[in-house]
């Protein structure tokens, strides 16, 4: 059933696996990261008396919520490039990993926002009237306030996130770049058998996950042993 598993099972191979999971993990990591900046930033925007902010803001989240991740990694990738190639008239090759991360950061950010706006509608009302009673502006309060509690209560959501995002990582196969499906679909092409590689790579994807999760909810009960 598996004719080259025994070839493919080798401590070289399973360190090629190892190797671009770290590379998915990191991927994931950053644009979880970069994400939750521009969460913040999208909320901030939402909240503001602008409405031409909280216009933007709303237009992006509906947007990007809205559109399949393939979709949006694809059109940075292929698209952008050409806009900008015509304007300039140069021809614009983007590196897959940073177009990646971009695209990845763009719409982790957009549901991280939903994530944060419901952590801030968790934090008790009162807390802003003693805040505006103190003599703190909106801005201070929210930063060193509110959003803080935000996010301890988002915590479990946000290490969701993440998993998707390391799951999510596999899309940018589609663009060329080589993350831990692309490296076992490679692994696939060397030995002419998919069905071997592509089954070895499961239990990498599963440890990553797990691991987090798992890690995850020992975070939550330390935080809920803490309040």
């Amino acid at each position: 059933m598996f004719p080259a598993l025994g070839q493919i099972f080798t401590p070289s191979n399973l360190l090629y696996y190892f190797q671009f999971a770290l590379i998915s993990l990191g991927l994931a990591a950053i644009s979880l990261a970069i994400g939750f900046v521009l969460a913040v930033l999208l909320q901030a925007m939402r909240m503001s008396s602008k409405k031409v902010l909280n216009a933007i803001s709303t237009f992006y989240i509906e947007v990007i919520r809205g559109t399949p991740m393939l979709v949006q990694i694809s059109y940075i990738f292929t698209v952008i490039p050409l806009i900008i190639g015509q304007i300039t008239g140069s021809v614009i090759r983007p590196n897959q990993y940073l177009i990646g991360v971009i695209a990845m950061s763009m719409n982790t950010a957009a549901y991280q926002a939903e994530f944060i706006r419901s952590g801030i509608n968790g934090v008790a009302k009162g807390q802003w009237e003693a805040c505006s009673t103190l003599g703190l502006s909106k801005a201070d309060t929210l930063r060193f306030i509110i959003l803080p509690q935000a996010v301890k209560l988002i915590i479990p959501t946000l290490v969701n996130e993440f998993v998707v995002l390391i799951k999510d990582t596999s899309l940018l196969a589609t663009i060329g770049a080589v993350e831990l499906f692309q490296a076992s679909k490679n692994i696939g092409n060397t030995y002419y058998d998919y069905m071997s590689a592509y089954t070895l790579v499961i239990p990498f994807y599963l440890v990553m996950t797990l691991t987090i999760s798992y890690l995850s909810r020992k975070l939550e009960k330390r935080l809920s042993a803490s309040d």
